[in-house]
């Protein structure tokens, strides 16, 4: 759900003055927030996958054994919800 901007800003107009400085505090730690959570989803998408893995890694994920299908790990582990 999606609040107008015109709504927040009557929220802080019907705020107590004592209360602006934690709203404040609010806002800049949304803000903040954003940023490195912008920052971190960058660092992925620039990092290199081949790059992050060790030479056994590469192998495993080549490798077929140990993967199994949803089915099996369900009865396996007595799962109550349907994997692909």
């Amino acid at each position: 759900m999606a609040v107008r901007k015109q709504v927040l800003y009557e929220l802080i107009e019907r705020l107590d003055e004592t209360d602006h400085q934690t709203a404040y505090d609010f806002l800049m730690y949304l803000l903040d927030r954003s940023r490195k959570e912008r920052m971190v989803w960058e660092r992925i998408d620039e990092t290199d996958e081949e790059e992050t893995l060790t030479e056994e890694e590469r192998q495993q994920l080549q490798s077929d054994e140990g993967y199994i299908i949803g089915g099996e790990a369900k009865r396996e582990f007595g799962l109550q919800v349907d994997l692909p």
